[in-house]
C-alpha cells in the first residue's frame, strides 16, 4: 500500500510499504477515504513543529470504511463508515485522571508522534473510532475531527449564549470555531487579514467580520460592546502579537482562549490580567468531544461545506501543499482523497 511519509524536513514521500495483515482481537483495519491537511501537516514538513518525530506517516484529520475487526470486536462491523480520534494517552497520569487526556503526560497524536492517517489502509483500537453516518461524504466527514477542536474551544472558553466572542483569524480553525459559536448561540466577531476569508466567515454567521489591516481591532469591539470588550477572545493564529491585543480588549471576567504552538514570548503586563481578573486558557485537541460533534454532522447540524475549498487526490499531495502555501486567498480546507 502506499503512505504519505515525511523523512525529514522537506523530505516528503509517497512510499509503497507493506499493508496490515494482522488484527488483533481489540483492533479494526480501516480502508482510509479521506483526510484533510492540517496546518500541523505542513509545520511537521517545514520540521517547524515543536513536537513531531521523523520519519512520519502525517495526517490526523482522517475517516474511512472497517474492512476487517479483531474477534472481541462487537460494536462495530465491516462496512461500517468511522472517523478516527488521533489522542493517544496512557489513561493513568494525573491529567488523564482528572479526564483531561489530551493534555496527558505522555500524550501522543496519531500523525505527529506516532504514523497517522495519510495511508491507505490504517490498524487502529476500537476505542479510537467512531460510526458515523453512512449519508456523509467522505469529504465532509474529514472535517469532524477540526469541529473536535472547536467544541473543546468552546468549551475551555466557557461559551454560551450571552457571550460576545472575538475569534482573531479566519482560516480553517477559526471558521470552525465560528461556526460552534454560532450555533450555541453567542455573538461573533471575526477579524482576519484577508478579505475573502472574512466574506467566507460573514456567510457562515459571523455577527461582524474586521479587516485587521484596514480597520482597527481594538476600536471596532469597544464599539461594539460598549466600551466593555468581549466576554471571550479566541486567539486561532499563533501570533504574540494578538495574544497582547486580546489581553486589552478583553472585558473584565472575561476568557481568553488561546491555541498556538509558538514559542516566542508575548510582552504581557501582569496589571491586565489581575486588575480585570482575566482567565488565560490553552486548549489543544479535545476531551471526549467526537460523541457531540459526530452526532452534530449525523443530524445536520453544522454545515461543512463551505469550509472545502479543494479536493486533491492523495498522490497529488505535493500540489495540495504548494496550493495552501501560495494561494491562501483562495484556499480554505483542502481535503485529500484515498479512493
Amino acid at each position: 500500500m502506499k503512505v504519505i511519509r515525511v523523512n525529514s524536513p522537506k523530505n516528503l514521500e509517497i512510499c509503497d510499504v507493506p499493508e496490515p495483515e494482522k488484527v488483533d482481537s481489540e483492533e479494526i483495519l480501516v480502508k482510509v477515504k479521506a483526510a484533510g491537511i492540517c496546518g500541523s501537516d505542513l509545520h511537521i514538513y517545514h520540521g517547524t513543529s515543536p513536537v513531531a518525530t521523523y520519519p512520519r506517516v502525517i495526517g490526523h484529520e482522517f475517516v474511512g470504511e472497517i474492512v476487517k475487526v479483531g474477534s472481541k470486536v462487537e460494536d462495530l462491523n465491516v462496512g461500517d463508515h468511522v472517523v478516527v480520534d488521533p489522542v493517544v494517552s496512557c489513561g493513568e497520569c494525573y491529567p488523564c485522571s482528572i479526564g483531561r487526556n489530551n493534555v496527558c503526560a505522555s500524550v501522543k497524536v496519531r500523525g505527529v508522534h506516532v504514523d497517522g492517517g495519510f495511508a491507505e489502509y490504517v490498524v487502529l483500537p476500537k476505542t479510537s473510532v467512531y460510526k458515523i453516518s453512512d449519508e456523509l461524504s467522505w469529504e465532509e466527514a474529514a472535517l469532524i475531527e477540526p469541529f473536535t477542536i472547536a467544541a473543546q474551544v468552546a468549551d475551555r472558553g466557557g461559551i454560551t449564549e450571552k457571550d460576545s466572542v472575538l475569534i482573531m483569524g479566519a482560516g480553517p480553525i477559526g471558521l470552525v470555531i465560528l461556526q460552534v459559536v454560532k450555533k450555541i448561540g453567542a455573538k461573533c466577531m471575526v477579524a482576519d487579514l484577508i478579505d475573502k476569508r472574512l466574506e467566507l466567515a460573514k456567510e457562515i454567521g459571523a455577527d461582524m467580520v474586521i479587516n485587521s489591516s484596514k480597520q482597527d481591532v481594538s476600536e471596532i469591539v469597544f464599539a461594539e460592546t460598549n466600551g466593555l470588550g468581549v466576554t471571550v477572545a479566541v486567539e486561532a493564529v499563533g501570533l504574540p502579537e494578538l495574544f497582547e491585543k486580546v489581553i486589552k480588549i478583553t472585558a473584565p471576567a472575561g476568557r481568553i482562549v488561546v491555541l498556538g504552538f509558538v514559542d516566542k514570548p508575548s510582552q504581557i503586563p501582569e496589571l491586565e490580567i489581575t486588575k480585570k481578573e482575566l482567565d488565560v486558557r490553552g486548549s489543544r485537541l479535545h476531551t471526549n468531544k467526537f460523541p457531540q460533534v459526530v452526532k452534530w454532522f449525523n443530524n445536520r447540524e453544522l454545515n461543512p461545506k463551505p469550509l472545502i475549498s479543494h479536493v486533491f487526490h492523495f498522490t497529488e499531495i505535493k500540489e495540495a501543499i504548494n496550493l495552501i502555501e501560495n494561494n491562501s486567498t483562495d484556499t480554505c480546507k483542502v481535503v485529500l482523497r484515498f479512493e
